[in-house]
């Protein structure tokens, strides 16, 4: 993995993804004690910076392996992304997802076109159900966070948050994003440490889910004890990618770790300051940013809003954090 494969796959989905800007609001500044400026991934398509990595990946592929279709497992942005990008490019794509996964990602990824297969994930195992029917069907699979070209699309988002902080004369912050197994983190990592090395990547992570934080200060791979039961469902992972941790190992501040009601406090901000909609695991860095102050410094912090894939009943709660 190097900062040449995230350039490639930037050349591959210019004119394919959507460049988002960087926002800021005097209101959450406010809040926050410091300026903050959010990289807004839930306006890309499909909702989440996941269609930068589906893209990257299937663009990647020569064309007698992609007509053969793809695989991928996902809770749903993932799942979206590679959904859209396989239509977008005539290919097959089988989906794996969680049946607990939010009716509205399950919805749409069938909505892009995709053969959407669901699981019990306490008691099924997706890698074997993605083992066999790849081997069924010869599809590729394409692995949520711990692939190649999957983190060079991610890395994307990176390679513009340096060229936006410049433009706006940022030269010292952290740059806070929301972390599952660590393909958007490790992506930004690498793009920031050739664009802008004064700007350092934190992690941010729900409580109980903390992997990506705990590996951080262990200096090993750790795990979590559960693999669901907390709204932000998008960035659960069981551990840290064997290719993701190292990188982020090296280039990562500590992590951040939020709480649901955080979560969805930030989700409310994120609508009534900048009518951003965020789903709980997309807000856990604007959540960090703005409740765990005390662990950050700096005039200045970049985060993503990586995803806005959230249903109404969950969005209804958010919203009512703000009366």
């Amino acid at each position: 993995m190097n900062i040449d494969m995230i350039r490639a796959a930037a050349r591959r989905l210019e004119g394919h993804a959507r460049r988002t800007p960087l926002l800021n609001s005097s209101f959450i500044d406010d809040i926050a004690g410091r300026r903050i400026w959010i990289k807004p991934e839930c306006l890309q398509h499909t909702g989440s910076f996941k269609f930068r990595g589906g893209w990257s990946a299937l663009s990647a592929m020569d064309a007698a392996t992609r007509s053969k279709g793809v695989i991928a497992f996902s809770s749903g942005n993932h799942a979206q992304g590679v959904a859209l990008a396989a239509r977008m490019h005539d290919a097959p794509a089988v989906i794996i997802m969680p049946a607990d996964s939010p009716a509205l990602k399950i919805a749409n990824t069938r909505a892009y076109g995709a053969e959407v297969v669901l699981y019990d994930r306490e008691n099924e195992d997706r890698d074997e159900i993605g083992a066999r029917l790849s081997a069924e069907r010869g599809l590729t699979l394409i692995k949520p966070f711990d692939e190649p070209e999957v983190i060079a699309g991610q890395g994307t988002c990176g390679l513009e948050i340096a060229q936006q902080a410049a433009a706006r004369g940022i030269k010292n912050a952290d740059v806070i994003v929301c972390c599952g197994g660590g393909g958007l983190t490790s992506g930004i990592a690498l793009a920031l440490e050739a664009g802008a090395p004064t700007l350092r990547v934190r992690p941010a992570e729900p409580e109980g889910f903390d992997d990506v934080a705990r590996s951080l200060r262990s200096g090993g791979i750790e795990r979590n004890n559960r693999i669901s039961g907390n709204i932000c469902d998008a960035i659960i992972t069981p551990q840290p990618g064997d290719l993701t941790f190292p990188i982020m190992k090296r280039l990562a501040g500590p992590g951040l770790v939020i709480t649901e009601d955080e979560a969805l406090q930030a989700m409310g901000h994120a609508f009534n300051r900048l009518k951003l909609v965020a789903e709980p695991g997309g807000a856990a860095a604007l959540a960090a940013a703005l409740f765990r102050k005390d662990e950050i410094e700096g005039d200045d912090v970049i985060v993503t809003i990586s995803g806005g894939n959230v249903d109404a009943p969950m969005f209804a709660r958010a919203l009512e954090t703000l009366s």
